[in-house]
């Protein structure tokens, strides 16, 4: 909310005597940690003809026991005019951490109704954090919609904790009722953080990769953006970071990897309308615990097609690249190299296979995690009230 008002405290102009349209938002820009200023937007400038003003009231939330110095950005008959934003936290905060606050611009001579305004946070010359971050392997699902696929959901963040992942962030635009019970019980365990993504709310977003595919105005519910504010969200707040899909795992085919630049990882489709049992003598470990539980196992894909796909998915240390995109890096520091698909390659499990059954290729790597996956996924499960407490197995 913004107010254009004079100096007089009983004279605020905060009447509808007369309206002009402020076509922007206010906003605060994080720092490298993590952002802790909240702004409403607001669409409405209150003007009281024959008062003369001076300046703005912008009304926030704020973390109150957050220190924080605001810039004021105003445009007046096409110049900017920057001044200091002085910030007043109401007092009634009911002992919450945030509170309502007015944040006051100034308004410099011959700027009665600026068109625009905007607030900026102080941000310092910091040292560049090398050693200590609060997640050493942090894992971006981006963008999560209409999501059903409980099962999978399960099994990746619990197979991604078996790979030494500390933090699993979710941008969602909607999910199911039981998906969003799943989330709150990852979020209440500090592994998931879920992030509303409701670009979909303001404009025509596609469902698929490709315009003739999905007829829009944004690429797949705006996920370019989405990988992006990640990116800088968490530059500081992990060592590495993975940019791929909830059915999309990279898995050492040999040993751990480490990563400190860029590494690209061969995407291999496993197609899910398979569920081909192993050549003999290897066997399935038993899953009928899982049947009543919505979604994909991925357990029971095992072959891939034999063409491998040209896409691929990264694993970054986020200081050292600038801009992403969905399969690769646009902008970095060193550039990016190719994991050779023997030390570690993508697991992508899904679509409508291209080559016929008999032209799959065995693959079992999934399955020696088996022995560690199944009862953590069956105990998250119950845990998470999607299995009964009875069951076991």
């Amino acid at each position: 909310v913004v107010i254009l008002e004079d100096n007089r405290s009983s004279r605020e102009t905060q009447t509808s005597l007369s309206t002009a349209t402020l076509p922007s938002y206010s906003w605060g820009i994080p720092r490298c940690s993590q952002a802790r200023e909240i702004f409403n937007s607001f669409n409405k400038l209150w003007v009281c003809p024959g008062v003369p003003l001076n300046r703005v009231r912008i009304i926030a939330i704020m973390l109150r026991s957050q220190k924080v110095a605001f810039e004021c950005h105003l445009r007046c008959q096409e110049k900017l005019h920057i001044s200091k934003g002085v910030i007043n936290i109401y007092t009634n905060h009911f002992g919450f951490p945030y509170g309502t606050a007015d944040i006051m611009c100034s308004l410099p001579s011959g700027c009665e109704t600026p068109s625009h305004v905007a607030l900026t946070s102080t941000v310092k010359n910091q040292k560049e954090v090398t050693d200590s971050f609060p997640y050493n392997f942090t894992v971006c699902f981006s963008t999560m919609y209409n999501f059903t696929n409980i099962l999978q959901l399960v099994q990746s963040l619990e197979m991604l904790q078996l790979l030494g992942v500390n933090r699993v962030v979710i941008y969602k635009t909607n999910c199911s009722v039981d998906t969003q019970r799943v989330l709150d019980y990852y979020t209440n365990k500090g592994l998931v953080e879920v992030i509303p993504w409701s670009l979909s709310n303001y404009l025509n977003v596609s469902r698929r990769a490709y315009p003739h595919q999905s007829p829009a105005d944004l690429h797949y519910f705006g996920q370019i953006s989405a990988l992006n504010d990640f990116l800088y969200r968490y530059m500081y707040q992990s060592r590495y970071v993975a940019l791929h899909d909830v059915d999309e795992l990279i898995l050492p085919q040999k040993k751990k990897l480490g990563a400190d630049k860029c590494y690209r990882f061969q995407n291999n489709w496993f197609p899910s309308e398979f569920t081909l049992p192993p050549p003999k003598p290897e066997t399935l470990p038993p899953q009928d615990q899982w049947q009543n539980v919505s979604g994909m196992n991925f357990l029971a894909h095992l072959y891939r097609e034999p063409v491998l796909s040209s896409n691929c998915k990264t694993i970054v240390s986020p200081r050292a690249v600038f801009s992403i995109t969905v399969h690769g890096v646009l902008s970095s520091k060193k550039g990016c190299a190719s994991i050779d698909r023997n030390i570690a390659r993508m697991y992508h499990i899904s679509r409508t296979p291209k080559h016929k059954q008999e032209e799959m290729i065995y693959d079992g790597r999934l399955l020696s995690f088996s022995a560690h996956l199944i009862p953590a996924v069956s105990n998250q499960l119950r845990e998470a009230g999607l299995l009964p407490a009875d069951n076991t197995i």
